[in-house]
Order: structure tokens, then sequence, then C-alpha cells
């Protein structure tokens, strides 16, 4: 059995991740036949237990997950582990009193509630004195409503997310109205234009990055740069070290280590590091999907055509949130930085092969199996597949954060 995945963060009040949404489907059809999305969500998560785990998808961080009226029933929520994960009760759930047993009773086990699009239904009630936790859809309900809701549920010590933050002034408006946690796009949009000066080290980045975007790579240039720097050399070591890349090979010196990766995967090393110096001040998660949509994008863009360069596509989903991570317009700053005229016109939006890989990365961090069906049936893709490479982006990013911040 397959499990299509998709994840979207919550952050706190600090832009900080605090838990990922873990989205399931069942195949191409979206569902199993006859029964509902939800449904289907949670029956391939508790049959499955997540062909990847749920550590490789949320690293340390918590799980929500949604489920529907029969798991909760028979207590499916019970075979994960109640520290790493916070089950939703789906809006759509027909609630009686068996259910709220059957949640009080989750409850008890040490498994935290969430109710999902709170909608001011009475029926939901009985479930107040047993929730930890409360969604709000911020465009289902009028914000002159929501003050009065926010004490209500802080008096009974539930936490609070505020769904559909699409900008930094809403992010801001309902955090001073008391929610604790956000879910939404706002990230991903600069919201004030300012210009960051380069220090030394950025410098040397970008100095490997010209170097990194040459058609033939000079390794001898690149350890005579990276040896100048002993975080760097450390850092290449650390890279070089992940299970994923290297399994047997004991490498002897910084000159061996880059002869060892090879000119593609030096390539990546420099790319990723470059983007890291510069989104220092920003939070983790941006530094986390960058590196999710450029392995995806890497994959994606290879199977395309067997010709194609596959950095190009890794390129175009490790700079697609540039713009979130430096805080002005693409379009201004990929003017400054050496890479190749398909990868620019693929992140400002053109048309073609690399602009739909970069467009799929982003359908599955919103969970939109529709896009993800147009766009593999355009390049003659299987759904499977596509799902295979973004579950293989997610590890692979897990692995490589893990390995370049562990001292």
């Amino acid at each position: 059995m397959f499990a299509y995945v998709a994840r979207q963060p919550i952050f706190d009040a600090q832009q900080q991740v605090y838990a990922y949404e873990l989205l399931f489907r069942m195949g191409e059809d979206n569902c199993f036949p006859d029964i509902s999305p939800d449904e289907a969500t949670s029956k391939i998560l508790t049959s499955t237990h997540l062909s990847l785990g749920i550590e490789e998808i949320t690293g340390d961080k918590k799980a929500f997950i949604n489920f529907h009226r029969d798991t909760l029933m028979n207590h499916f929520p019970t075979s994960l582990d109640p520290s790493k994960v916070v089950i939703e009760v789906v809006e759509t759930v027909d609630v009686d009193d068996a259910l709220v047993c059957a949640c009080k009773h989750i409850k008890e086990m040490g498994y935290p509630i969430a109710l999902d699009d709170y909608d001011m239904k009475g029926k939901w009630e009985a479930f107040i004195p047993f929730t930890s936790v409360i969604k709000i859809d911020i465009t289902e309900i009028p914000h002159d409503e929501i003050p009065a809701l926010v004490e209500r549920f802080k008096a009974h010590n539930i936490k609070l997310v505020a769904e559909r933050i699409e900008t930094h002034e809403e992010f801001q408006t309902f955090k001073h109205m008391g929610f604790d946690y956000f879910q939404g796009y706002f990230l991903a949009k600069p919201e004030v234009v300012r210009h960051r000066k380069l220090g030394p080290s950025s410098l040397t980045m970008m100095e490997l990055l010209t170097l990194s975007s040459r058609p033939q790579l000079d390794l001898t240039q690149v350890n005579t740069i990276i040896e100048r720097d002993p975080s760097l050399t450390y850092l290449l070591l650390r890279f070089i070290n992940n299970p994923l890349i290297n399994k047997r090979h004991k490498i002897t010196s910084l000159k061996h280590a880059l002869n060892f990766m090879g000119e593609v995967e030096v390539k990546k090393f420099i790319a990723l590091l470059a983007l890291a110096n510069l989104s220092e001040s920003k939070p983790t998660e941006l530094m986390s999907m960058a590196l999710v949509r450029a392995k995806f994008c890497e994959l994606a863009f290879a199977d395309m055509n067997a010709h194609n360069d596959p950095m190009k596509g890794f390129l175009t989903g490790l700079l697609s949130l540039l713009d979130a991570m430096m805080e002005q317009p693409i379009e201004d700053l990929i003017r400054k930085i050496p890479i190749s005229d398909d990868v620019k016109s693929a992140l400002c939006t053109e048309r073609g092969h690399l602009r739909d890989t970069l467009l799929l990365a982003q359908c599955f961090e919103r969970a939109n199996w529709g896009g993800i069906k147009k766009l593999a049936s355009k390049h003659a893709f299987k759904q499977t597949k596509l799902h295979d490479y973004f579950n293989e982006a997610i590890k692979w990013a897990h692995h490589v954060q893990t390995s370049t911040t562990k001292t």
C-alpha cells in the first residue's frame, strides 16, 4: 500500500515551526472506494504507520493528523505515539454521545485532541473540557466575533491556531488577539523591502556560487576557497558523512571529499550553503522547505528528460524562497546571482519544464492533489512516482539538515 503525504507547517508566535499538519491520500483517486477522503486518510495512516515514519517527515516536531468518525470510534489513533501526534477531529464528523466518549477516552490515554475548523456550532460544546487545541479558519468567522472566542477558550487553557494566515499584517493582528499558533502562506511573501550587507562569509559563498555556475567546475579552486574557512570544511565533511550520501568510505582530506562527491554533489553543497548563509536570520522552516523543493525539482526535472541537467532543477527549487528569505522581490535578487537563464525564467514564473517542477512542489505543500494530477498528466508522469520523489525529498532534506547542524 502506498501513502501519499503532504505536510503543512504550523508556526508559533516567533515564526518558528511548532508542528506539521500531515495530509494523506490513497492512490490516484485520492481515497478508498466509497468512503470519504478524511476516513481514507486515517485508514492509510494507521494501516501503513507511514512508510517514511513520522519522524522522517516531521523531525522533532509534533504531527497534527485528521481523523474521521469511524477511526476515532475504533481508537485507531492509539496505534501512534501520543508524544508525537495531535489528534484532529475534522469538522465534518457526525457528533453524538458515543463519539464524545471515544474522544474523551483517547484524551485520557495521553493524546492531545484538536478541533479542526471550529465553526461555533453547539455540537462541539461537549468537547471543550478535554480539548487541547482549537483551529479557527479566519476566513470563516467574522473577525469581530473572534476576540470573545479567544477569551473563552483561553479560560479553558486551550491553545488556538489561526488558519489561512496569508499576510504579515494578518499574522500580527491575530498574534495580538491572543492566538498561539498560525498556519498559512504568509512566510512565502516578502513584506518589507530592505537590503542586507554581505559580510566576509557571504562574499566567500558568492565566490563559490560563481564557480559552481560554470559549466566545468574547477575542484582545485573550490578546495582553495573552502580550506580558508574551517567552518566550511567542517560542514562539508558533515554533509558527506550523511548516510544517504556516503555509507562506506572514510574521508581522509578535503580534496578527497570533493573528488569523492563529484561535480554535481559539490555544486549542490555550495548552493545550499550559500542559501543558508543568506537566510540565517529567517525561520528555519524556510530553509527546510527550500531543501525539499530542491531535491524534488531535481528528481522531477531529470525524469522529464534524461538529458536534462538535474542541477537546474535543484537550483530552481532551492532558490524559490529567496524572496522570503531576503525580503526582496525575486526578480531583483536573481539578477545578482550567477545562475542560468532558464533557472531565472522559472523563478520569474515564465512557463516551461523547470517552472512546472516548482509548481508540482508547491502543489504537494498545499495538498493540491488536483493540481498534481493535472501536471502529472501534462508531462506523462505516474502520480505514484511523483509522490515517491516528494517522500524522498522530505527524507533527504531531513538528513541534510541533521548532518549540517549536529555538533
